[in-house]
């Protein structure tokens, strides 16, 4: 299937002009945990009923879609127009953006979500600031510093939050590739989006059948 350029920001004009995950678990300290997932979007994906703020967001990227949102119509209609136009001259440029183009951009948005939640990620887990996340940065950053014997005593339903530490702990050492404990950019990628990784498709299954 294919489209061309205009009628496929026409299609997005019109589907804009009718808007109105696994979202990370908390921690007993409130930070944010891992990314069990990497959502196109939050919102609902429901056009049957003419919400499609779920295919805005996938098409634009959550941020882009915000800017979109607090544009003219004619400012929005050019600015479609230019990425339109990009999505094409990434694939053959032959004036049309077939199903191929839409669904590479589709993913390189994806994509373009993972580095930013990784880097925001980064700049709290790498808490000694060497450019690497140690399990205990991590674990400590999300769970809250406690002595040996003393987790979670000062929280309701420790026996879950421990399971939770246990889990992601696997997890972290399943990502730790090289097995020193440490994490590099990469490696804190798998653990947070271990859907991306094919070396982490296990552990994602022994966690989603526990």
């Amino acid at each position: 299937m294919m489209w061309p350029p205009s009628l496929l920001l026409l299609l997005l004009l019109l589907r804009r002009g009718t808007q109105a995950k696994p979202s990370p678990d908390a921690g007993p300290h409130g930070q944010g945990r891992v990314h069990h997932a990497a959502p196109l979007s939050e919102a609902p994906h429901d056009d049957a009923h003419g919400n499609f703020q779920y295919d805005h967001e996938a098409f634009l990227g959550r941020e882009v879609a915000k800017e979109f949102d607090q544009l003219t119509p004619e400012e929005s209609q050019a600015r479609l127009g230019r990425i339109v136009d990009r999505m094409d001259r990434a694939g053959d440029g032959d004036g049309w953006v077939s199903l191929a183009e839409l669904r590479s951009w589709i993913a390189h948005t994806q994509q373009r979500h993972i580095r930013d939640s990784v880097s925001a990620a980064w700049n709290t887990y790498d808490t000694d600031r060497d450019g690497r996340v140690g399990w205990e940065e991590l674990r400590n950053a999300t769970y809250g510093h406690y002595e040996p014997g003393e987790e979670f005593h000062d929280v309701e339903d420790a026996e879950t939050y421990k399971k939770m530490l246990a889990r992601d702990e696997r997890r972290f050492r399943v990502a730790d590739q090289d097995g020193d404990s440490m994490a590099t950019r990469e490696e804190l990628t798998a653990f947070l989006h271990p859907e991306e990784f094919p070396h982490m498709r296990d552990i994602v299954i022994a966690v989603s059948g526990a």
